[in-house]
């Protein structure tokens, strides 16, 4: 349940309401707002429900208690009305500018790296994303350079000023990869991996989570749900596609989940299309749709020489096609700014897949 405090609450009221929670087993949540503080309880009450709503109530500073009326809490514009603005060295994620992510599938050497890093920085990307280690659906595949390409990685940061996005395959790299990236990502693979979910929780960095080939959107909230409660607030959401039974794209990109999103969550959302078409010649008209549909950003894969790449070449774009991209994706931002100012929905017109929440 989400207990709200009055405008003119004061400290030692709110943490005595969060006292109150914990003492009773529950965990405490805090989001602060422009006006009020909402404080979420969340945790098993079965029967226990209207009895702890009527004491929460009781409690000197409360203004209401209202039930949570979906499962994923801490995500919810419910508990967080405003925008999650997540900041990377600078780079704000969310704050209704745009964030295009650009670099290699795989970082391959220093010279491939260096000379795709300088020219996307030049062109206007924000960040520079670049696999380490890669999950590759044959395993004689090229799996990355591992410890190798994020020290690749942080060199490129040094000398381009970008911050970097690379992806966390289990538990025990996480600490690894948050001493060298600025952004973990967790792959569509791993999007219910739960040790993984809970383990990027428990660090200071952003988290950039794909959504799975065949997550639903609850279930995919859900899974940011598992990184909000371990205690990371920065969640980005990546829509990337999902399968289904068309077979000319490599997955289908699904662009009302978009706006929904924006609808659902206060957390950041961008686009993969990459991922999404494996096809090159199709990433500019999706980065273009993806920003219309009102994204905070898109990431796309980027290499000086699509033909020698030694993983996803097909979907990668040239040097010269990125910054064709970049030259028509800032006037599409700009005409669909105001999707980002649109009241939020309630009720019904909310509902997720036609269940009860």
């Amino acid at each position: 349940m989400f207990v709200v405090m009055a405008p003119a609450a004061t400290e030692d009221q709110i943490n005595a309401v969060k006292s109150h929670i914990l003492s009773e087993g529950l965990a405490a949540h805090e989001s602060r707002g422009v006006e009020r503080v909402v404080i979420a309880a969340l945790g098993e009450v079965g029967p226990r429900k209207e009895v702890l709503a009527s004491r929460f109530a009781a409690l000197p500073g409360v203004e209401s208690v209202t039930p949570i009326s979906r499962p994923f809490k801490l995500t919810s514009r419910e508990f967080h009305p405003e925008d999650t603005v997540v900041d990377v060295r600078g780079v704000r994620i969310g704050d209704g500018s745009l964030t295009i992510m650009a670099g290699p599938c795989s970082v391959e050497s220093r010279e491939q790296l260096f000379e795709t890093a300088e020219a996307v920085a030049a062109a206007g990307a924000r960040v520079l994303r670049g696999g380490a280690f890669k999950p590759r659906t044959s395993p004689y595949s090229f799996q990355g350079l591992g410890l190798q390409g994020l020290r690749l990685l942080a060199e490129a940061r040094e000398r381009t000023g970008l911050p970097v996005v690379t992806e966390v395959m289990e538990p025990a790299q996480v600490d690894l990869v948050a001493e060298y990236a600025d952004i973990v990502q967790v792959g569509a693979r791993n999007m219910q991996n739960y040790s993984l979910l809970m383990a990027v929780g428990r660090i200071a960095k952003p988290v950039l989570l794909k959504r799975g080939f065949a997550g639903t959107i609850e279930e995919w909230l859900m899974s940011a749900e598992y990184v909000m409660s371990s205690g990371n607030p920065n969640v980005i959401l990546c829509e990337r596609g999902i399968r289904t039974f068309e077979t000319y794209t490599r997955n289908t990109l699904d662009l009302g989940a978009v706006p929904l999103l924006h609808h659902l969550t206060h957390l950041p959302v961008v686009v993969d299309p990459s991922h999404a078409t494996g096809k090159r010649f199709l990433v500019k008209p999706l980065v273009l749709a993806g920003v219309a549909a009102g994204a905070d950003g898109a990431i796309v894969e980027v290499h000086p020489r699509p033909e020698e790449a030694l993983s996803d070449g097909e979907q990668s774009l040239t040097l010269d096609q990125f910054r064709e991209i970049m030259a028509l994706v800032g006037p599409v931002h700009a005409a669909v700014a105001s999707l980002h100012s649109e009241s939020v929905l309630s009720g019904s017109a909310l509902r997720v897949g036609g269940g009860r929440h």
